[in-house]
């Protein structure tokens, strides 16, 4: 029977973490985060109007919570959006719901 070949790690997988992001609201040490502040809450939205989640974020366990929250309230008060906006002609399948067949 052949052996098999030892796997190759990538580059970057080790065991190892990369260099840790520090949280943007403990350096400028903001204690509350604002939901009025829609320009900084939007760093902590994806296009398609989803919150980003810490790893991506680099914020800290505290403020991702409250940024959470806050873009919450901002979407409840109308400065943010649900969902993203098609007003380039990118819509999705409408009349159906994604992923359920046509009949």
């Amino acid at each position: 029977m052949a052996q098999k070949a030892p796997a190759r790690k990538r580059p970057g997988s080790g065991s190892a973490p990369g260099r840790r992001k520090s949280c943007h609201f403990c350096k400028d040490k903001v204690t509350e985060v604002d939901y009025k502040n829609v320009a900084q809450l939007r760093r902590y939205i994806s296009e398609k109007g989803k919150i980003r989640n810490r790893r991506i974020t680099g914020a800290c366990r505290r403020h991702q919570r409250q940024v959470a929250v806050a873009v919450k309230r901002a979407r409840e008060m109308a400065l943010l959006p649900y969902v993203a906006s098609y007003d380039d002609g990118d819509h999705p399948a409408q009349g159906r719901g994604e992923g359920r067949p046509a009949r």
